[in-house]
């Protein structure tokens, strides 16, 4: 699907309204893509009202969303090897809330097998637009649809 920044972030509202816990949201995709915006509109769609900077050099950043969730925003670039994630009670967090992360390759094998995995990728010739791709793996809770003319993510 091809969305602008502001559709990206409309859809990223919408995903954190709509989450239960917990949930666990993979962004993949090359630096620029648009990784962190959309973690932010999930993050103010699920009640974060503070203010919401990369988590870059943190690693994982917490908030407290709509009804007490919690709302982790994860960006893994540092990560050299998946057990360094138990040094960041990484099984607390993924066990009941929401959960964003960014570089998830570098989790390894310690990724949920109920999650979605958000893709996005640059258009080539169209720096106004990314290219956005869900997918659904085991039984993660229902996210909304990219667009209402598509199909849902939680039919794939």
């Amino acid at each position: 699907m091809i969305l602008t920044e502001a559709e990206l972030t409309q859809w990223g509202r919408a995903v954190g309204a709509a989450v239960d816990r917990p949930t666990l949201i993979l962004l993949d995709g090359p630096l620029g893509a648009g990784k962190s915006t959309l973690a932010r509109a999930i993050a103010r769609g699920a009640g974060v009202t503070s203010n919401i900077p990369s988590p870059t050099f943190n690693i994982l950043l917490s908030y407290a969303g709509r009804g007490g969730l919690p709302v982790t925003h994860a960006d893994l670039y540092r990560i050299e090897t998946p057990d360094e994630l138990d040094e960041l009670g990484w099984e607390d967090l993924v066990a009941d809330g929401l959960v964003m992360v960014e570089w998830p390759d570098r989790a390894g094998e310690r990724l949920s097998a109920d999650r979605w995995e958000i893709s996005l990728g640059f258009v080539e010739g169209r720096s106004e637009v990314r290219d956005v791709n869900g997918s659904r793996h085991g039984s993660p809770t229902p996210i909304p649809p990219l667009e209402a003319r598509s199909p849902a993510l939680g039919s794939q």
